[in-house]
């Protein structure tokens, strides 16, 4: 009774769900007698997932999956900068991912502006071709002021593209169906991210420049593809400028208390899930000696298990609670997977687990988030509510590998992950006020 009605309820029920699929898959392809119906079922979960989204949905998820099949510098890039070939410090690689973040924060929050005024067609259009021209020049680049420059430029123009991206996601989609629909677009670049990250770590095995050129050359084949399929003239969503509208305190996301006390919440955590692509990386790389293709396989792994489980969960779980519920919970999960960290010998299968529970966390919470500050929002001003939730994003890839890596450098990995850890559980906690502020 006590697990039935408990704290730990909902992991009881993550746990009978994996069962159940599981055991589907192991009738599937077992050579005893196969369970006809419980494959059938299994079947008609995930037909059922994926069902009711528009075309245009679809579209803008493959036009995602194209450019994030190309994503491999940024999970590369403090093992680049700290490779003998570049030569810098640990201390000197957060710097650069700060300017990364920094840049990040600027560009989410013309990007906001930008959507609002002219539409989220042509700012998604110019920042994904500008950003592949950009990622091609970093790459040329040696010394290290011109490296932060152009780092902070190539983030300023990514990133204005994201609130456009979040924008039409809720332009292309149905009421019903709109967390399924940012699932979608997530499992699609996860799913891509699954694909750089394990092309990535050969190619950085071979030479690093190689995946400046890549991730350049698919933003721009992304940009190609989204004029090519996502035209206004192709499709019924509305790509003009905004209505004016006046703003009342209670409708602008400056003025939302409650939504400002959400993104500082989102902030903090998205510090502690950023060192999975930054400090985590370099720890395996440089203290581990795990080697750059093992590392893109664990990036991988979390790609694929997003791709595989994400929709069906949200399916199930959609709108039977509150978003926060199932946020704090993913938290929390995220948390214990830094745990790991520090509590057992760090070997592959260590590596391997914790990835899967830090996927368990990211897969609960982040579909939600966007479903959080998507109900908050009225046609005019949801690219400022996209803004300031990129912003969030944005601000920690400045704060996170930044003060993690002074953290690694000055008192050790061990204290940064038992800081992570708390930080993490912390802000779990928060959450839970959150939801009891909701009511």
């Amino acid at each position: 009774m006590l697990l039935h009605n408990g704290p730990f309820s909902f992991l009881v029920h993550i746990v009978l769900f994996f069962n159940a699929f599981s055991t589907s898959f192991i009738f599937t392809f077992s050579p005893l007698k196969v369970d006809s119906l419980m494959i059938n079922r299994t079947l008609t979960l995930y037909k059922n997932a994926y069902s009711g989204l528009t075309p245009s949905t679809w579209w803008l998820s493959f036009v995602m999956l194209i450019n994030r099949s190309g994503t491999m510098v940024l999970p590369f890039m403090t093992i680049y900068l700290t490779s003998p070939s570049m030569g810098y410090s640990i201390g000197k690689a957060g710097i650069v991912m700060a300017l990364f973040g920094l840049g990040a924060v600027a560009g989410a929050y013309l990007g906001g502006k930008l959507t609002d005024s002219i539409g989220f067609y042509p700012v998604q259009l110019m920042t994904l071709a500008g950003g592949g021209v950009l990622f091609m020049i970093l790459g040329q680049m040696q010394a290290f002021p011109l490296i932060c420059i152009f780092t902070f430029l190539l983030s300023f123009v990514n990133e204005a593209f994201r609130p456009a991206n979040a924008t039409a996601i809720v332009a292309y989609s149905k009421e019903e169906n709109r967390t399924r629909s940012y699932a979608m677009h997530r499992l699609s670049i996860n799913l891509g991210w699954a694909v750089g990250n394990a092309i990535g770590g050969i190619l950085a095995s071979i030479n690093y420049h190689l995946l400046f050129w890549v991730d350049g050359i698919t933003n721009i084949f992304a940009a190609i593809l989204m004029w090519y399929v996502l035209h206004p003239s192709k499709n019924p969503a509305k790509h003009g400028m905004a209505k004016p509208a006046t703003v009342d305190p209670a409708q602008s996301a400056y003025r939302d208390k409650m939504y400002i006390w959400f993104i500082i919440l989102t902030t903090v955590f998205a510090c502690c899930f950023f060192q999975l692509f930054t400090n985590l990386t370099a720890f395996y790389r440089n203290q581990i000696h795990f080697s750059e293709r093992f590392i893109g396989l664990l990036g991988a792994v979390n790609g694929l298990m997003i791709a595989v489980i994400e929709m069906v969960l949200v399916f199930k779980l959609e709108k039977k609670r509150k978003p926060v519920y199932y946020i704090l919970r993913g938290i929390f999960l995220c948390g214990i997977s830094y745990l790991l960290l520090n509590i057992f010998p760090i070997t592959p299968l260590l590596a391997l687990l914790m990835i899967v529970i830090m996927t368990m966390g990211e897969i609960l919470s982040m579909p939600f988030m966007n479903t959080f500050w998507v109900s908050r929002t009225a046609t005019h001003n949801r690219g400022q509510y996209a803004a300031l939730y990129t912003i969030a994003w944005s601000a920690a890839q400045t704060l996170g590998p930044l003060l993690a890596a002074q953290v690694a450098q000055y008192a050790g990995f061990s204290a940064l992950w038992w800081g992570i850890t708390a930080v993490c559980l912390l802000c779990s906690a928060g959450f839970y006020r959150l939801y009891k502020m909701e009511g």
